[in-house]
């Protein structure tokens, strides 16, 4: 072990070697021309984004904007969800009727542990690949919030499905290097497999996830 990672760091410094001391890794521009998709139509952009997380075994359901706290109602009373956590920016129009709101105000683990989901928005969704893209914004909230409970239900509006992952990617970039937040990427419920391929979800985060999309 010693020996490899010398030889790892020898290979670090050799390639430093030409590098001024006074050189910072903002200095030197990075290009970022990715290949871009062509542009789809708005409804063709939905229909890819919706059966890429249906391929991932995702529940994914299209709701006009006033119909998003009842499909949410109906959603928690068809799986027996009586707690949500939420955070801060969730709006008026997505809260559920006869289920308990839980604030997310930095609540411990165990406390997530003992809701029976989340309920959040979020900041954009790849319509290539059906990922969500979560930056701890007000409506997303804390990655925690989003990775323990067993349930999520996210509230994706159509003008933030965005056909590829550069120009997603792009759109989200401030929050990451200008308001330091971390970024999450979701595609399905949480999964894993084993060497015989048995998948097995809910082990790194939630095992549903609904994904309503507001068009």
């Amino acid at each position: 072990m010693t020996d490899a990672r010398e030889e790892i760091l020898a290979r670090i410094r050799g390639a430093l070697d030409d590098v001024p001391a006074t050189e910072r890794p903002g200095d030197v521009p990075v290009p970022r021309d990715y290949d871009r998709l062509p542009a789809r139509s708005r409804p063709d952009s939905l229909r890819v984004f919706a059966e890429r997380l249906a391929d991932y075994r995702a529940e994914v359901r299209e709701v006009t904007a006033d119909a998003v706290a009842a499909s949410v109602t109906r959603a928690c009373a068809a799986r027996g969800l009586r707690r949500l956590g939420v955070p801060s920016g969730v709006p008026p129009a997505w809260r559920p009727h006869g289920v308990e709101l839980v604030a997310d105000a930095s609540l411990e683990v165990a406390a997530l542990d003992g809701l029976d989901g989340a309920l959040t928005g979020c900041a954009a969704a790849i319509a290539e690949t059906g990922t969500l893209i979560l930056d701890g914004d007000e409506r997303c909230g804390r990655r925690a919030l989003t990775l323990v409970p067993d349930h999520h239900i996210c509230i994706v509006e159509a003008d933030q499905v965005i056909d590829g992952v550069p120009e997603a990617i792009a759109a989200v970039a401030a929050a990451a290097t200008e308001q330091r937040r971390p970024i999450t990427l979701v595609s399905g419920p949480s999964a894993t497999s084993d060497i015989e391929l048995t998948r097995v979800e809910g082990v790194h985060g939630p095992r549903h996830l609904l994904v309503l999309i507001v068009s």
